[in-house]
């Protein structure tokens, strides 16, 4: 008899699985979606309308994240967001987090083993966040996971944890400032360069200045007393030739000496105006620091439960996304709320794509 069942359940899940390929294609013929963001609500509300034990709720969690990662990769989804611990929610029973920290420890490293999901579609972990405020363990198991699949390129799954928006925002503008900050101090270290180097150029030209003007001097000396004996007028035309090659000489080398300084002043003049110039910061240089900028920005928002606020998770990212709320509680959400949601970006998909051509 439980051989039959087996067999029979085998059958079945063979059908649902070739149905849902089926359906995927029918879904591939218009847009599909890049990037689509979770925010898993209900798991405490879950565990308590089932009566499970502590913890339920967040194992039944992990379980529905494994079964939509599924759908999304085999739909041809690149990029999925989920919010998996906010900043705040530190805040609760010192308890309860710890208990959050081992139950996330105990799921990294589920997810790396051979036959998790992460292997077979190639999916690359990336951990975003303030993840300094982790448990040691924690971190330790999040380093590694980012760096054993780091060499994945198929997917990409992105788990915010200790994260919410405002600081993401914030370190990046303080990321940006910094950025704008070493670019004043190296452009004020290449302009003290140019000056140095002009000034230098200036005083090796004007001792050549000097040194021209002496050897003139001891010329027209020497010319002064060899000439002693002869007539006043022959001596009065030799010191004024002397005289005049020098007007000549200090002449030219005075328009050099003038070209070079004007050289010199404009050099200052320039590095006056870049220093008193302030550094803007720009959109783009926001969107460089901030931590979403290794994925686009999400085209669907899907929040269970039924509510409709974002909870600080990506409000940059979420300017012309489209927020679909199901009633279902995260461990509940399945195959028809994700199809769903995407029939309802493909019929609003023309719209979606002027408005962000419009930012």
């Amino acid at each position: 008899m439980q051989k039959n069942r087996g067999i029979t359940d085998n059958l079945l899940g063979g059908l649902y699985c070739y149905l849902r390929k089926c359906l995927f294609g029918i879904l591939s013929v218009g847009p599909v979606p890049s990037h689509i963001a979770f925010i898993m609500d209900g798991n405490r509300r879950y565990a308590k309308k089932r009566n499970l034990a502590e913890g339920g709720g967040h194992r039944a969690g992990f379980t529905a994240l494994l079964s939509i990662l599924r759908y999304c990769y085999e739909l041809g989804v690149k990029y999925v967001s989920v919010y998996a611990f906010s900043i705040d929610n530190f805040r609760r029973k010192p308890k309860d987090v710890q208990y959050l920290m081992e139950l996330m420890r105990e799921k990294i490293d589920e997810l790396l083993q051979q036959e998790s999901i992460i292997n077979e579609y190639g999916v690359r972990l990336l951990f975003i966040g303030k993840l300094q405020l982790l448990s040691e363990p924690v971190r330790v198991a999040v380093e590694k996971a980012m760096r054993v699949t780091a060499h994945n390129n198929q997917r990409v799954l992105i788990i915010c944890i200790a994260y919410t928006s405002t600081d993401e925002i914030a370190r990046a503008v303080q990321e940006s400032c910094k950025d704008k900050s070493d670019e004043v101090q190296a452009s004020k270290v290449a302009n003290v360069s140019n000056g140095a180097i002009a000034r230098t150029s200036l005083g090796m030209h004007s001792n050549s200045i000097d040194l021209h003007f002496q050897d003139s001097c001891k010329d027209y000396l020497s010319a002064t007393k060899d000439c002693s004996t002869d007539l006043e007028g022959v001596e009065v035309a030799r010191e004024k030739g002397v005289f005049a090659h020098n007007a000549k000489t200090l002449d030219n080398y005075s328009e050099a000496e003038i070209t070079t300084s004007n050289e010199l002043i404009e050099i200052t003049e320039e590095s006056k105006y870049k220093e008193d110039e302030l550094p803007s910061i720009k959109l783009v240089d926001i969107e460089k620091n901030i931590y979403m900028a290794v994925a686009p920005d999400p085209d669907i928002l899907i929040r269970t439960s039924g509510e409709a606020r974002l909870s600080n998770f990506l409000l940059w990212q979420t300017s012309v996304c489209p927020l679909y709320s199901p009633a279902a509680l995260w461990p509940e959400i399945g195959l028809r709320h994700l199809v769903w949601a995407v029939l309802n970006f493909q019929r609003h998909h023309f719209y979606l794509e002027k408005k962000k051509k419009q930012f």
